[in-house]
């Protein structure tokens, strides 16, 4: 009954000899470096191009003198939240790919790449999820025209100061994504995978 339980548990891709095993460890890499890639190229399409439009002098032309403080700000905003959407997608692929690598291959997650996978997912929960929407309300505050200008401009202050602080967050994003496919390309030990005697054994 034990043998037959770890018979059993090689199937999920202990390393033993079966022939789906290359397969199954060449697609969950294939995963993992296109999500990493993807992740990656979207940061710096974001932070080097889209998100730059908004603030462009095309925009500005088009969007004319009058109304391009205000409408420019809620664009940027449109693009942010997408791109938070598309980040949270790439983060859970993340996370499941780290998952099925474990439960599949056998494969123990590696203490970096697990601290910079969770450092990733605070940063956009904390860039994304809590300091952009906080921006949002700054922003509609800043151009209310029903507020006093005391509270629009003390708006438009920690408006300014917030944007540094996402701008920051955004850099040390596209740093980390980096690292982040830079060992999704280059795996430390592709080959490591746990012994089918060892959990036989449980």
């Amino acid at each position: 009954m034990l043998v037959a339980w770890g018979h059993l548990q090689s199937k999920l891709g202990i390393a033993i000899t079966f022939s789906y095993r290359k397969p199954v460890i060449g697609f969950l890499r294939f995963v993992g470096i296109l999500n990493a890639a993807s992740w990656f190229g979207a940061a710096i399409f974001f932070t080097f191009g889209t998100g730059l439009v908004p603030f462009s002098q095309n925009m500005k032309s088009l969007l004319g003198q009058a109304n391009y403080p205000y409408f420019s700000g809620a664009i940027a905003q449109l693009f942010i939240a997408r791109y938070f959407y598309f980040q949270i997608g790439c983060a859970m692929v993340a996370v499941l790919h780290l998952l099925a690598e474990w439960l599949y291959l056998g494969k123990y997650p590696q203490k970096l790449q697990v601290g910079l996978l969770i450092g990733l997912a605070a940063a956009l929960l904390i860039g994304g999820g809590w300091l952009q929407p906080k921006m949002k309300v700054l922003h509609a505050t800043k151009y209310g025209l029903k507020n006093r200008p005391e509270i629009r401009a003390a708006a438009d202050h920690s408006f300014r100061a917030w944007h540094g602080v996402s701008q920051v967050i955004n850099l040390l994003m596209v740093g980390g994504l980096t690292v982040y496919l830079w060992r999704a390309t280059n795996p430390s030990d592709p080959t490591r995978f746990v012994s089918a005697t060892k959990f036989a054994m449980r």
